[in-house]
């Protein structure tokens, strides 16, 4: 059998990366947001694998939603799980959707930025919207969870 030396940082660890699509954004304390995000998942008793939070515009989510889940209209996240057995995947979130949320719902945009996060995370859990009590259990967690955020 061949043994690979093991080189300085080659070592792949399960977690949570931030990145951008065609937007110009960087988020504030990405480390502290890591730590939360890695924690809501332990609290759901939950193992973790490689989470991709890709920032982005209206108009890429937009054109995601028509080509991926066939819907046409505007939506602030888009998740797409890549395991069954970790909470891994892809969580798209369109930046102009959460600064306009925010100011329709007039709580800031971290912290709308932040429901956003979460809800994507509770998807790639396994947690459901596509009813009304599937809904409100979803909202639930998210209320829990954005409560033990500190800022």
């Amino acid at each position: 059998m061949i043994e690979f030396p093991e080189w300085p940082g080659a070592e792949s660890e399960a977690g949570v990366s931030f990145d951008t699509e065609d937007v110009d954004f960087s988020l504030p304390d990405e480390e502290m947001t890591r730590s939360w995000l890695l924690d809501t998942i332990r609290d759901e008793q939950r193992s973790t694998g490689e989470i991709s939070i890709i920032f982005c515009s209206d108009d890429h989510l937009y054109h995601m939603n028509v080509q991926y889940l066939d819907h046409d209209t505007l939506t602030d996240v888009i998740t797409f799980p890549s395991s069954n057995k970790l909470v891994a995947g892809d969580i798209f979130i369109s930046i102009d959707r959460v600064a306009e949320n925010a100011r329709d719902l007039s709580v800031s945009f971290l912290h709308e930025l932040h429901r956003v996060m979460v809800h994507g995370t509770l998807h790639l859990i396994g947690y459901h919207d596509d009813d009304p009590e599937k809904k409100a259990a979803m909202r639930n967690r998210e209320d829990y969870h954005l409560s033990r955020l500190t800022l």
